[in-house]
């Protein structure tokens, strides 16, 4: 049963004062036995769908249950076509489009103006300026094994460049950050895992469908974990990278040195991640403090000129 197909339904109960299951299962391209499940469905969710039998028969909505078109502010028509066309523009479908087609007859039409004016305002594009070509197709691949219950597999780079074979169940698409990412269970590892996208290759749906199990979300915020784990060094950087800076502290974290440079209380975990970050600085960045911070980028930057030296 897809739920874009009910929210669907449910908006052509509202928009018309009766529809055949005929005509819905040409609309949608299922049989009239499927069309009698969901609307069982919706009506269990609570929604008063009667039908009525005959010539010109049907199924509607109870009157006093429909919405009336003025019931959607201009703000809430406005936010409604923003999220859609923030994310028609990564996820193809024609659900989509059909969604957005259906939010768009709820606007009245004096205020067709004001509401693209508003929608206008603010533009989310979650499309990379540059990356792996293959994030759009995986998306319409794991979306559609999301929806059919199917598996997939593929090959996966993970920590230290460990590459490995997965075949996992899908439950779950998440944008975080700029990075999309799936969350499934792992026939390898006998365990749930969200894989990042731009790891995979070769990604492939197959024909075997899987019975769901119990699914557990993700854990997305570590924000309380990464401050109990962040320290701050004190950095001197150029002001040519202080807008590259900006992206990991803000503004009053800085100290003017001079003319030319600032002076940087950083936040900083001990890993490779963060030693990455400040060497991406190259010369346009010193580490004044802690004393031990500075000597393991020493290091790293002598074991990198030893490559080039050989």
């Amino acid at each position: 049963m897809k739920v874009d197909r009910l929210v669907s339904i449910i908006l052509i109960l509202l928009d018309k004062k009766r529809i055949a299951a005929q005509e819905l299962a040409d609309m949608f391209e299922v049989s009239p036995r499927t069309i009698y499940r969901d609307i069982d469905a919706i009506n269990m969710a609570g929604i008063p769908v009667r039908s009525t039998s005959g010539v010109g028969g049907g199924f509607e909505i109870m009157q006093e249950y429909k919405i009336d078109q003025k019931f959607f502010s201009t703000d809430d028509l406005s936010a409604l076509l923003m999220g859609l066309s923030s994310l028609s523009g990564m996820m193809r479908g024609d659900e989509l489009i059909h969604a957005l087609a259906k939010v768009k007859s709820f606007i009245p039409a004096n205020k067709t103006k004001e509401i693209e004016l508003k929608v206008n305002q603010i533009r989310i594009d979650f499309s990379p300026w540059t990356g792996n070509r293959n994030i759009q197709p995986y998306l319409e691949i794991i979306k559609t094994a999301l929806q059919k219950n199917r598996l997939l597999t593929f090959a996966y780079i993970a920590h230290h460049g460990n590459k490995t074979a997965r075949t996992v169940e899908p439950y779950q698409l998440v944008l975080k950050g700029s990075h999309w990412y799936l969350q499934g269970y792992c026939r390898k590892r006998c365990d749930f895992r969200l894989f990042r996208l731009s790891r995979m290759s070769n990604l492939q749906m197959k024909e075997e469908i899987f019975a769901p199990r119990d699914y557990q979300k993700p854990q997305l915020d570590f924000s309380d974990l990464r401050a109990a784990m962040q320290t701050r060094i004190k950095l001197r950087i150029h002001k040519s990278v202080m807008d590259r800076a900006l992206d990991f502290c803000a503004y009053e974290d800085f100290t003017p040195d001079g003319n030319e440079h600032y002076i940087v209380h950083f936040p900083f975990i001990e890993n490779e991640y963060y030693y990455d970050i400040l060497l991406s600085f190259g010369n346009k960045c010193e580490c004044l403090e802690p004393s031990c911070v500075r000597a393991k980028l020493k290091r790293k930057i002598h074991d990198m000129a030893a490559i080039y030296e050989s």
